[in-house]
């Protein structure tokens, strides 16, 4: 893999972040890449290769029905469009610009956040209209309930370690209350490992990322719902065209699934909890350091290494621990969604353990060349959001 980046001049990236988009996600299984690499070299109906697709996401996530897309955020847009439309092919047609008929979606505030682009976004895509529902740490019965009796085409519902889950309404409670009314629940996973709790919650669709936890190429999962799943997939004559995935990615998904039921998750945890265990270990001596361990935000099997940074003590803050260590060859990422409180996270879940390795020991290198130079503690984040918003 280092030959290809090589010969193509690109700067490898050890990813102690996660699974963030912004550097590929995650490693594709070489079983997946198999299936992929083979059926490059043939024809075959979409549509076969997506009722075999249905099948196996119903028998994972314990659905009456799938559907691949190109990207979770395109399967957003996608499940908001069948809410418009249903099966009504001129509708379809029709959208964005939909002609009458209820186009109001609704979608907790603590829920509107940025995955790296606003949820609101992908909702509107599909012609809608987002109506916010609560504030932003308070959402309760009678703010779901007053939009529902003023007439929503659905209701979308985020689990994110991005959204505010302070006084949030849970995902029961809203399919309750939506049941109630009719309207479909469709609910954004990208990021979970929890492939049945929605659709055993009731939701009418869950979406789930194929290229993030499960390995599998960019792609969009659709569980739910085989009538709301018969009304996504024929949005592929409308503006899922413009969304559309390729033989290969949907058997790439088909595999990432598939491997998903063989994979030895305990063995997985095992060593992801070898590799913290390693970073307590090797980071506990820095000073300017507090670390602990930190269990995932939404419940995932995941614990990471918390990092807290003591600019006084470390010379410089978190935001420039994060930005030099990106800066290295290879470059590092950590995850560094706080960094404006001074905490970084070192997260296992991509990670080889001689990487997790080369991780620890560039962090104590760059403390260390910061506290010798003292170039540290020189850009402050109100910088930081500057440069972030184009300004000086």
């Amino acid at each position: 893999m280092t030959d290809v980046l090589k010969r193509r001049g690109l700067t490898p990236v050890i990813n102690a972040s996660g699974t963030m988009t912004s550097i590929g996600a995650s490693r594709v299984l070489s079983d997946v890449m198999a299936e992929m690499s083979a059926i490059s070299r043939h024809f075959v109906r979409i549509d076969d290769l997506q009722a075999l697709a249905s099948r196996t996401i119903a028998e994972t996530c314990g659905a009456e029905a799938g559907f691949v897309t190109s990207s979770s955020a395109a399967a957003l847009s996608l499940c908001v469009a069948a809410a418009l439309t249903g099966d009504d092919l001129a509708r379809i047609e029709a959208l964005p610009a939909l002609p009458g008929g209820e186009r109001r979606v609704g979608l907790q505030m603590g829920h509107t956040v940025n995955y790296g682009a606003p949820v609101p976004q992908a909702i509107a895509l599909a012609g809608a209209e987002v109506v916010p529902l609560g504030t932003a740490a308070l959402c309760e019965t009678y703010h779901l309930r007053a939009a529902l009796e003023e007439g929503l085409a659905a209701v979308v519902h985020v689990v994110s370690h991005h959204t505010v889950r302070e006084g949030e309404l849970p995902l029961d409670l809203v399919v309750e209350l939506c049941s109630a009314h009719d309207t479909p629940v469709i609910v954004d996973m990208a990021s979970e490992y929890d492939l049945r709790g929605p659709v055993a919650a009731g939701a009418d669709a869950a979406i789930y990322s194929g290229h993030k936890f499960l390995s599998g190429p960019t792609s969009g999962i659709v569980a739910g719902k085989a009538g709301f799943i018969r009304n996504v997939a024929l949005q592929t004559r409308g503006i899922g065209r413009i969304t559309k995935i390729g033989k290969e990615g949907i058997l790439g998904a088909i595999a990432a699934l598939e491997a998903w039921q063989r994979r030895d998750h305990a063995a997985i945890r095992a060593e992801e909890d070898r590799i913290v265990a390693m970073w307590m270990a090797e980071l506990d001596d820095i000073e300017g350091l507090a670390l602990s361990r930190h269990a995932d935000w939404t419940g995932n099997p995941i614990t990471r290494v918390e990092m807290r940074v003591d600019p006084g003590a470390a010379g410089l803050c978190a935001w420039e621990l994060a930005e030099r260590l990106m800066a290295r060859n290879p470059a590092i990422a950590v995850r560094d969604d706080l960094a404006e409180h001074q905490v970084l996270y070192l997260d296992p879940c991509n990670l080889t353990y001689d990487e997790a390795c080369v991780v620890a020991q560039a962090v104590g290198e760059t403390i260390d060349a910061a506290r010798a130079s003292g170039d540290g503690c020189r850009l402050s984040w109100n910088g930081v959001k500057r440069r972030r918003g184009g300004g000086a």
